[in-house]
């Protein structure tokens, strides 16, 4: 039976996919069978970059498809040991079927309050609708300043809720990185890959314990 982790996010822009597609790339890296579930069958974010990917022949090579359900994506899952959910740019009635059926729930979210806000709300209908809280986690993703990402994490965490460690900052070498297939922790810059490893290796250790 697969691991099922899903990406989801109250708006689009926010580092849902980005994050999905790292992990995957990792998780394959690792050595184990991982698939991504594009959800968002109008964007198909995910699919393009897997075309890329596919197209300039990237290892380790990385199984995507689209997908309308999390019910679909996860009768696709079988012989995978992760199924990735990357779902749609915002939240929905399809939002509590993804968490429902995941082992971990992971939004990203900005440094504004425009952003974390929302973020937040929504983490809290999810628990009204009896999902556990140990199965929600936030991500970090577009900070600008140390700061930005202390005060982020702060204000998430008071609010209850786990967040991962490290954080991806605004740099336009991840998407250029990712522009050409490759994921976030795949770029020319080993800064920036060392700062995206510490990332997802954190979401990567809490999927494995929770798994």
């Amino acid at each position: 039976m697969a691991i099922v982790v899903a990406f989801v996010s109250q708006k689009g822009g926010v580092g849902k996919s980005t994050l999905a597609r790292a992990m995957a790339r990792e998780a394959a890296a690792g050595g184990l069978k991982v698939k991504i579930a594009d959800l968002d069958i109008q964007q198909g974010t995910s699919v393009d970059w897997n075309r890329q990917r596919l197209a300039a022949g990237i290892e380790p090579m990385i199984s995507v498809e689209s997908f309308a359900t999390a019910a679909q994506a996860l009768s696709g899952a079988n012989g995978h040991d992760i199924l990735i959910i990357d779902g749609p740019a915002r939240t929905s009635r399809g939002t509590l079927e993804i968490a429902n059926a995941s082992n971990l729930v992971v939004q990203p979210t900005g440094a504004s309050l425009d952003d974390l806000r929302p973020a937040v709300r929504e983490f809290h209908a999810l628990m009204k609708a009896y999902i556990p809280q140990t199965r929600l986690v936030f991500a970090l993703n577009r900070i600008g300043t140390s700061n930005e990402e202390i005060e982020s994490r702060n204000y998430l965490e008071e609010a209850g809720y786990s967040v991962l460690d490290g954080c991806l900052v605004e740099r336009p070498g991840y998407r250029q990185a990712q522009n050409a297939g490759y994921a976030i922790t795949e770029t020319r810059y080993s800064a920036l890959n060392s700062r995206a490893d510490i990332l997802v290796q954190s979401l990567i250790d809490l999927v494995t314990r929770n798994g």
